[in-house]
């Protein structure tokens, strides 16, 4: 399994906010941190129960970190780099995540050191025609009911990461097997290097 991280903290980079609403206010940011039961409203997880179990995981109470969006798709849109698996088709699914410590999201060197070692340890899996992409972008960290558009500079910039997990093969079940076998190696990796999170809390830029 390829596991890899990028930084994309340029001007012109996409950017996440937390909280966060869609442009025409139908989707919107659900603290399940708070009130896991608000996974009911997620549409991205209907039909895909272990992508449900992965956000509340990610969401549990005393976990150091939790999520802000995720999405999953099918695709034929295969890359030049992906042409190593030779297959037709994969199956994707992305979260971005964000540490819950308020100082942690304002950490680089914490959110760079977390991904190195994440995508350190999951290259010690097994080969699988699959693959796990985190990357490290600016996040904007609103008062609660603030955002960006309304509040101009009252944010706090920090960081947060993007994951995608894609999983390769000639048929939907095929890739569908193989994403859910690197989405359970990723949530092993996240749990297991948590303590290294709790670690890197107070330590400066």
């Amino acid at each position: 399994m390829q596991a890899d991280y990028s930084v994309e903290l340029g001007r012109d980079d996409p950017a996440l906010e937390v909280p966060w609403t869609s442009d025409d206010a139908r989707l919107r940011y659900y603290d399940l941190k708070a009130d896991p039961s608000l996974i009911s409203r997620i549409a991205e997880v209907s039909g895909l129960p272990e992508f449900r179990d992965f956000l509340l995981r990610m969401n549990a109470p005393g976990f150091p970190l939790q999520t802000a969006k995720c999405d999953a798709w099918s695709s034929r849109d295969i890359s030049a780099e992906e042409q190593v698996f030779a297959a037709p088709q994969k199956f994707v699914s992305y979260v971005d995540l964000f540490f819950v410590a308020p100082g942690s999201r304002l950490n680089f060197n914490a959110h760079e050191e977390f991904v190195k070692d994440l995508c350190a340890l999951l290259a010690r899996a097994p080969e699988l025609p699959a693959s796990i992409e985190c990357v490290l972008r600016h996040c904007h960290y609103h008062s609660e009911g603030n955002h960006l558009e309304e509040s101009g500079d009252d944010s706090d910039l920090g960081f947060a990461i993007t994951i995608y997990v894609s999983g390769f093969g000639d048929s939907d079940e095929e890739c569908r097997r193989r994403w859910l076998i690197a989405l359970r190696l990723l949530q092993n990796a996240l749990v297991q290097l948590s303590s290294h999170i709790d670690r890197t809390r107070a330590r400066p830029n």
